[in-house]
């Protein structure tokens, strides 16, 4: 269930990067009051719960996004600035939301495992599923483990409101004007239908990817290691169910499979950092099975809005991937009692189960008190194995974590919410007895269990000094792990245990965010600030030669600017703009001083993103969007260690809308055609990894809703 937030409540009230680009409909382009679900914020009707930044992606802006790029990653990117540049691979490596990972959910069910973090989270449901994304910038701990950097919440279609039917058509297809083996194409088809008390929403999507050429006309070149979206095809089987029965109460069922396989067709042939060429592909068969990543999402969710005088939410859930990886004769897989030279692949197989409970009440002390108190529980069990000679290279490892809740907001003032709560993580790793491989000494490793218990609080309050503008600040902790699949496999030295190991120690961050916003009736802006630590951080860092990114522990400081504004001067135009500052340092020699900086894998560049929407007529529409990130120098212990030279991109598109035949939306993605190599591949790639960005690509859009 969704609710209407408050008027000017902190920065969603703003009609900002999240608005919806009315444009592209009939009616004239207005800042609307955005709707954040509570699986999101988890408090009902304020946002008061939490008063930061928060940036909705609504159906509008998703489906114009969708018409320029098949990346989710590429979209959150060009709406929130503060978020990584993608890849444009299948992998969310590298793609930080102020400088930590985040959380990805589906409807409030977590997709992230931070047990063995593969990196794939961000590509388990296909967009024709999605209603909209809902983003909660900055480490907290209101969901759980493993939302260091904040929750991405994919909240997925939901049925009409009203008795009937609703169908949707979409077919799209896409080529580069450059390059060859481009074309790409898929069908998407949802059903949606209510009558009294039951409702539905079926879908099923199958999309064939071409491959990607840079704006010169050459492959790009494959990821075989991580997997790639490009020669791949995918297919998406989605259904829910809800019945609604004494008064109120709902009872949900919630199904989705999502399957997405590389095509093996091309291999990869090194660039060379020193000259500027980039990684390519040449045809030929991958060596192995192609990469993939097969998930099962489900959840069965029940409310009783008149419980005891409260709301009732519970929720049960399972989710279940594989992600396999490309293979390789790497050094980590050789061992001489399997041969000489040997060619191995990896996979992971995480299995998530949980339960939320919360129940809250509005209303009290004059209707100035809101409360909500809950619990959650959940079991992961993931490990990481090599498929071809069988051996394991994460040990399954669980992970069975509970914690108890309580949140509150009060309004001592008519102009001044206070908000605040704790939660307390009690949580319990267990490991078996293992060996690592032969590339880290074959050493034992005694098993056992850790445990964790951690109290961590939230705070705020939100000041309204006139009728449009408002200040507000707050402070929330963060809890995760560090990946312990790459702690425990990379374990080199005999004598280790399980219960006594450093490395295994939960991140604890901390959030704070100072920010003023307006919101008028043409126009609106908002600027904050925040700073998000941890004494004992997780950063990642690439070893070359294997292909894998390993963990350090490390102090962690990191600091950021963002500003967003939009101007509304005629019915029919909007522009936006926003602009993010992100700094992050890291103790690298364990001296407690924080004296290097995060590269490309742990922050995201300085970034300005510009957009012009304009509805010329009830027909004709177009979208213009211009994203530029700064370069940067990084250094390590006061030595330069990498730099990104930056770079611009522009997309377009032109919507022509009928009642008869559907909407047609023509896309340019690069619409300049510019020539780049990508932020991650700048900062910390090799010549194997050195991926150039898409040149110029058309697509072509068609949707018919009946």
């Amino acid at each position: 269930m969704s609710f209407s937030v408050r008027p000017l409540v902190f920065a969603c009230a703003l009609a900002l990067a999240g608005i919806a680009h009315a444009a592209d409909q009939k009616d004239a382009v207005a800042l609307k009051r955005v709707e954040v679900s509570a699986s999101t914020l988890r408090m009902p009707q304020s946002q008061g719960a939490l008063p930061t930044t928060i940036t909705v992606i609504t159906q509008e802006d998703l489906r114009q996004q969708l018409a320029l790029t098949p990346d989710l990653g590429d979209a959150i990117g060009n709406l929130v600035p503060s978020f990584s540049p993608s890849t444009q691979k299948l992998s969310t490596r590298g793609q930080t939301l102020r400088g930590r990972n985040p959380l990805y959910m589906v409807d409030g069910v977590p997709q992230s495992s931070p047990l063995r973090n593969g990196s794939r989270d961000g590509y388990t449901i296909d967009p024709a599923m999605i209603e909209r994304i809902e983003i909660v910038e900055g480490s907290n701990a209101m969901q759980g483990l493993g939302a260091a950097g904040g929750i991405i919440n994919i909240i997925t279609k939901q049925a009409p409101k009203q008795d009937g039917v609703r169908q949707e058509v979409t077919v799209n297809t896409s080529a580069p004007t450059r390059g060859r083996d481009g074309l790409g194409y898929g069908a998407a088809y949802l059903l949606g239908a209510r009558s009294g008390a039951f409702d539905m929403v079926v879908g099923a999507s199958w999309r064939q990817r071409g491959m990607y050429s840079d704006a010169k006309g050459r492959l790009i070149g494959v990821d075989g290691t991580q997997g790639d979206l490009m020669d791949s095809k995918s297919s998406d089987g989605f259904a829910k169910f809800g019945y609604e029965f004494a008064g109120a109460r709902h009872l949900q069922l919630t199904v989705n499979r999502f399957d997405l396989e590389g095509n093996g067709n091309y291999t990869a042939v090194p660039g060379d950092m020193a000259a500027n060429l980039p990684t390519t592909s040449t045809r030929g068969r991958q060596p192995g099975d192609a990469p993939r990543n097969r998930v099962l999402t489900s959840s069965l969710d029940y409310r009783d809005p008149r419980l005891a005088g409260g709301e009732l939410r519970a929720q049960l859930y399972h989710q279940k991937n594989r992600e396999l990886f490309g293979g390789g004769r790497f050094a980590t897989f050789q061992d001489p009692a399997y041969g000489a030279n040997i060619f191995d692949q990896s996979q992971n197989v995480s299995t998530k189960d949980g339960a939320r409970l919360s129940w809250s009440k509005r209303g009290l002390l004059d209707d100035k008190l809101t409360v909500l108190a809950g619990a959650d529980g959940y079991r992961d069990t993931t490990f990481q194995a090599l498929t071809h000679t069988g051996r394991h290279w994460v040990p399954d490892s669980t992970y069975t974590g509970w914690a108890p809740f309580l949140q509150a907001e009060y309004w001592p003032l008519q102009t001044l919410s206070v908000s605040g709560g704790l939660r307390q993580e009690h949580g319990t790793l267990d490991v078996p007895t293992f060996h690592t491989l032969a590339a880290y000494n074959g050493v034992t490793v005694q098993g056992g269990s850790t445990g964790f218990k951690k109290t961590l609080p939230n705070f705020g309050a939100v000041w309204y000094l006139t009728g449009q503008l408002n200040v507000f600040a707050s402070y929330a902790e963060g809890y995760t792990l560090p990946d312990v699949g790459r702690v425990l496999r990379a374990i080199n030295k005999p004598g280790q245990d399980v219960a006594g190991f450093l490395g295994l120690k939960p991140v604890v961050s901390d959030n704070r965010e100072l920010g003023i916003d307006y919101s008028g009736d043409r126009y609106g802006a908002r600027v904050s600030y925040y700073t998000s630590r941890s004494k004992l951080g997780s950063v990642l860092v690439f070893d070359a030669p294997n292909q894998v990114y390993n963990v350090m522990r490390q102090r962690v400081a990191i600091s950021g600017w963002e500003a967003r504004a939009n101007w509304q001067p005629l019915d029919g135009a909007l522009f936006n703009a926003s602009f993010a500052i992100n700094r992050g340092r890291s103790d690298r020699n364990g001296d407690g001083q924080v004296d290097s900086d995060l590269d490309g894998a742990n922050i995201a560049p300085n970034r300005l993103n510009l957009s012009w929407t304009q509805r010329w007529n009830d027909a004709l529409s177009s979208y213009l969007q211009v994203s530029h990130a700064y370069s940067r120098d990084f250094a390590t212990l006061g030595r330069r260690s990498a730099h990104f030279d930056g770079y611009s991109t522009a997309d377009a598109y032109v919507k022509w809308h009928t009642d008869a035949i559907g909407d047609w939306t023509l896309g340019v993605q690069n619409l300049a055609n510019t020539q780049f190599i990508n932020y991650v591949s700048q900062t910390v790639g090799d010549n194997d990894s050195y991926f150039a960005g898409r040149g110029r690509v058309l697509s072509l859009t068609w949707q018919q809703v009946f």
